[in-house]
């Protein structure tokens, strides 16, 4: 009578041994995390943070599973303006082609391996991001949530978290060798069966300045060439962000953008104490060359970015 107690005693401490081998989120034990599997339509809520532009939000939105015959997911954006923003302002690395096999996102046509499955303490691996080679380390793993860090040999850092109740980062944090923030990216809310169109546009830089206070009663002239995307063909449209803003007194800012015809595709004008901040814009049928010329009459502040974009459609 006495062996049942026993057997079952046994039995509890192989249950109890077996509790962290695996679960349903990805995690395969407490100091272990394998690559999700993502589903179209599951989505995240991000906030970007960055030293030049005023917060944005964007719900990213997982659209397509059959990328790269059917190797990569396509992680797009619920609202087309918001689509054209990170175009020209390219400031989410995690948007277009995603591999299933490692959630490497893309640069320059490259997957770059951001994270590395499965996700051990103590791991280490290197991959190049915003045109940096970094090398990254799993500094703890805990609960399905890995702290990473990458560094680079100017001092630079990435400071990112993977949680595996998200399905993807709940943080990513890039600081320059400054100690400045480049990018805060934090994830608000997350979910599945998203309906509804979702947009990604490719972009392409064409031209970005940006004048501060640059002298009195003063004009600059600037031109570009518009060709067409390296593998995608002509762009659909061009994509405009400006920053202006206008001193007191007598200060003016001119802004035009004429096309090779000399017909202006692009004018604004700001008189004395106005300003103008994170304007977004569309120029369609971009061709040939483009001749930008800006001109200032006392304190001023203007930035204009540029980028040719391609879009894409899916509809969940």
């Amino acid at each position: 009578m006495r062996s049942v107690p026993a057997l079952a005693l046994a039995m509890l401490v192989l249950v109890a041994s077996m509790a962290g081998c695996a679960d349903s989120d990805g995690e395969i034990g407490s100091d272990s995390i394998d690559v999700p599997t993502w589903q179209v339509g599951d989505w995240w809520l991000y906030t970007f943070s960055t030293p030049d532009y005023s917060d944005d939000t964007a719900r990213l939105v997982v659209a397509s599973d059959s990328e790269e015959s059917g190797a990569a997911y396509m992680l797009a954006i619920s609202s087309l303006t918001e689509a054209r923003r990170h175009s020209v302002l390219n400031h989410n690395p995690f948007l277009g082609r995603v591999m299933h096999s490692d959630l490497s996102a893309f640069e320059n046509g490259v997957a770059q391996p951001v994270l590395s499955f499965p996700i051990e303490e103590g791991g280490s691996w290197g991959f190049t991001l915003f045109s940096t080679e970094w090398v990254a380390s799993v500094t703890g793993v805990t609960g399905g949530t890995a702290i990473i860090a990458g560094a680079t040999s100017d001092g630079s850092r990435l400071d990112y978290v993977y949680d595996s109740g998200v399905g993807y980062l709940s943080s990513f944090i890039w600081t320059d060798a400054s100690g400045t923030e480049q990018l805060r990216m934090m994830v608000a809310d997350h979910g599945s069966g998203h309906t509804g169109d979702v947009y990604f546009v490719r972009g392409g830089d064409l031209f970005s300045d940006t004048w501060e206070d640059p002298g009195i009663d003063v004009e600059f002239r600037d031109t570009f060439l518009v060709s067409d995307h390296p593998s995608d063909g002509e762009w659909d449209e061009m994509v405009y962000f400006i920053d202006a803003e206008c001193g007191s007194g007598s200060s003016t800012i001119s802004l035009t953008l004429r096309d090779h015809l000399s017909v202006s595709a692009l004018e604004r004008i700001w008189g004395p104490g106005a300003s103008e901040m994170g304007t977004l814009g569309t120029i369609p049928y971009p061709t040939g060359e483009y001749t930008l010329t800006a001109t200032f009459t006392g304190t001023a502040f203007l930035r204009v970015i540029i980028a040719g974009g391609i879009t894409e459609t899916w509809s969940l």
